[in-house]
């Protein structure tokens, strides 16, 4: 049975304490009805996950035991609850205030965080690495284009735009940088990246540490500026992408530069003609997973889907999906803390359900954080499928690679 509550408990100025910390607030528009509760597909799977709770905690000035509610970490923080409520009341929001309250953040994320700081990406690769990388790559692309001449865009100023990436793309991951390039070589493009400061993604966008935030990404935007780039082009991976536009719209001061995901402007070259597709050479069904932070929390919905059908012959959608897409179980920054893992396995049983239902052999994954999930469920889960990048599709449509050996890549 659980312990009443008393009032001479409760601190009335816990609630305005977080309001402040959301630029004012109102949790009146909460009225306790459960949507959120219902809609978290979490809530069921495991304890401490029930968002309805967590609010009336911090309403009622629950102080101890909202600051030391597990739900605060244990939250995706993937925000389908607030696409259930009526009100519209933030919990995303919420839970990530309570995050910053926190000294210390569980797992490897402070880690993450000071790396970031420290080199200018979340990996913490050396200069020397990011510069033998990239020209690994180009030595790689050279011979593979048959032009010894390809340079990659290196600082050029006055570029139609910037390309900021996942700091995984460098340190575990060049093959998919490789691809993304070998798109925008395909397509003529002209942009460019930075020879500083490249990583567009800021893990305090799940620790709540504002300051932390800032310095993280704020370089990314000065280079930007630095090169006079018309607008900011972000990777396959939905917290780079949030993190970028978050900032954009709410730290940064300087030019204004539209920040786009890769989809959209993969979508814009199908249609004006740029990127001339095949979908008959993608002939294995794929279906597609809607990335949170991409999709439920900054309306990119329909530009994946858009290239998706004019790339392969059989897509099929999971249900439900889009606004209503289940989380992979990985959001959060919940890849970052070691003792999840086991948690994040059982979160991915309703997304495992989801992917056996399509009969898809290929799961498009347009993101890096949902990626390293979705690899880790198909080995817990035996599934058998293979886990692709929107881009790695794109490149057998263009006739770039052969569906066969990208498949068993």
């Amino acid at each position: 049975m659980s312990e009443p509550i008393r009032v001479k408990n409760l601190d009335p100025t816990l609630r305005d304490e977080v309001a402040e910390l959301l630029q004012g607030y109102d949790f009146s528009n909460c009225l306790t009805c459960g949507m959120c509760t219902a809609g978290c597909v979490y809530s069921d799977l495991h304890a401490d996950q029930d968002p309805r709770k967590f609010v009336r905690k911090v309403v009622l000035g629950m102080r101890e035991e909202a600051e030391n509610d597990p739900f605060i970490w244990n939250c995706t923080m993937c925000n389908r609850c607030t696409v259930e409520c009526p009100m519209g009341v933030n919990i995303n929001a919420l839970t990530r205030a309570f995050r910053g309250k926190v000294a210390k953040p569980p797992g490897f994320l402070q880690v993450i965080a000071d790396d970031h700081i420290r080199t200018g990406n979340q990996m913490g690769v050396e200069q020397i690495d990011y510069d033998e990388t990239l020209e690994w790559i180009e030595e790689m692309m050279q011979e593979d284009l048959k032009d010894p001449t390809y340079k990659i865009p290196i600082d050029v100023p006055n570029a139609d735009f910037f390309f900021g990436f996942n700091a995984r793309e460098i340190k575990h991951y060049p093959a998919d940088l490789q691809s993304i390039l070998n798109v925008f070589h395909a397509a003529k493009l002209n942009f460019t990246i930075s020879s500083r400061r490249w990583d567009a993604t800021n893990i305090c966008l799940f620790t709540g540490k504002n300051d932390e935030f800032d310095a993280i990404s704020r370089p990314l935007f000065e280079e930007a500026e630095r090169l006079n780039s018309k607008e900011i082009i972000v990777t396959e991976c939905g917290h780079a992408f949030r993190s970028t536009r978050v900032f954009a719209r709410d730290y940064w001061n300087g030019k204004q530069f539209p920040v786009r995901h890769i989809v959209e402007l993969y979508a814009d070259l199908i249609k004006d003609g740029t990127l001339k597709l095949d979908k008959t050479r993608n002939t294995i069904p794929v279906t597609l997973h809607d990335p949170c932070n991409m999709v439920r929390k900054e309306g990119i919905v329909e530009p994946q889907r858009y290239v998706l059908s004019n790339t392969v012959m059989d897509f099929r959608e999971m249900f439900p999906n889009k606004m209503y897409n289940i989380c992979c179980g990985a959001g959060g920054g919940a890849g970052a803390v070691a003792e999840t893992k086991a948690m994040r396995m059982v979160k991915a049983k309703p997304k495992v359900d989801q992917l056996v239902a399509t009969g898809a052999k290929i799961g498009c994954i347009p993101c890096h954080n949902c990626m390293d999930q979705f690899v880790d469920m198909n080995r817990h889960y035996k599934l058998g499928m293979k886990m692709m990048h929107l881009t790695a599709l794109i490149e057998v449509a263009l006739g770039l690679v052969d569906e066969e050996k990208q498949f068993s890549h």
